[in-house]
């Protein structure tokens, strides 16, 4: 299992930091960019309040994009909630398809180890590299606190990442039911489906009729702006994640061991 698990990790090392450094360096450059902004930004901060429904999507009416809680909310909380939806999906969406696709599954699914440990490695790898990719972007976004001189994110910020990580492990699970049915990579439809899960959690904001089943979308407890408002209450949407998460794992991996693999 050692073995597999260095094999995954060799092959996904590249693209790991491609992505990390790629969505970390955009949030760190906006968190540098507020310092020399800062002046100008409390001249919009009123302006961006009172643009309805605009304002509710991204939580402009409730933080002040004057301050860099704010500030971060709205511009890098966003931009990394979609950068790292979009990582876990592509990694977990042909995490198992690769194998079929590239024609080393007669290669890999001979070795003395049993398919279900194949697919239990398969999928801690991805966990780890979300892991590994939550932490290289904590630390870029720290440094920029650092650079800036803040000191007021502390368990906000904490939270969010968090947040954020467990909502990328429920976008992985769908990603890794979708790799478990397909021979062959679906990277594009894993990207999709998570954009389409970020968009619902948008309609399900403005939309009243959605309202009480935006917990369907993992977006809705990795909301930047809920989190740093302090009006963070998604106890119903992190347990169905969670419990969403399990299910989905539990059926992909009972899906391929199954399946008849074409080498």
């Amino acid at each position: 299992m050692t073995a597999l698990l260095k094999y995954e990790w060799k092959n996904g090392i590249k693209s790991l930091l491609i992505w990390a450094l790629s969505v970390g360096g955009m949030g760190l450059f906006c968190i540098l960019l507020f310092q020399s902004m800062e002046e100008s930004m409390a001249g919009m901060a009123e302006s961006y309040a009172s643009m309805g429904t605009f304002s509710e999507v991204f939580g402009m009416d409730t933080l002040s994009i004057a301050t860099i809680k704010g500030f971060f909310a709205t511009e890098v909380g966003t931009i990394h909630a979609l950068g790292s939806s979009m990582f876990a999906a592509s990694i977990a969406t042909v995490i198992l398809s690769k194998e079929e696709d590239g024609h080393t599954a007669e290669f890999t699914y001979t070795l003395p180890v049993s398919r279900v440990k194949v697919i239990f490695v398969k999928f801690v790898s991805v966990i780890v590299n979300l892991i590994l990719f939550t932490a290289i972007c904590v630390i870029l976004y720290q440094i920029g606190f650092w650079v800036i001189g803040d000191s007021e994110m502390g368990k906000d910020f904490i939270l969010f990442m968090l947040a954020q990580l467990l909502m990328n492990v429920e976008i992985a699970s769908i990603g890794f039911l979708i790799s478990s049915v397909s021979q062959k990579n679906k990277v594009g439809i894993g990207i999709a489906m998570a954009m389409v899960l970020y968009v619902y959690d948008l309609m399900a904001r403005v939309i009243p009729d959605l309202e009480n089943v935006k917990f369907l979308s993992p977006f809705s407890y990795g909301n930047a702006a809920e989190i740093f408002s302090n009006t963070w209450d998604a106890s119903l949407a992190l347990w169905f994640g969670i419990a969403i998460t399990v299910v989905l794992t539990f059926l992909a991996g009972l899906i391929y061991n199954k399946r008849d693999l074409a080498s």
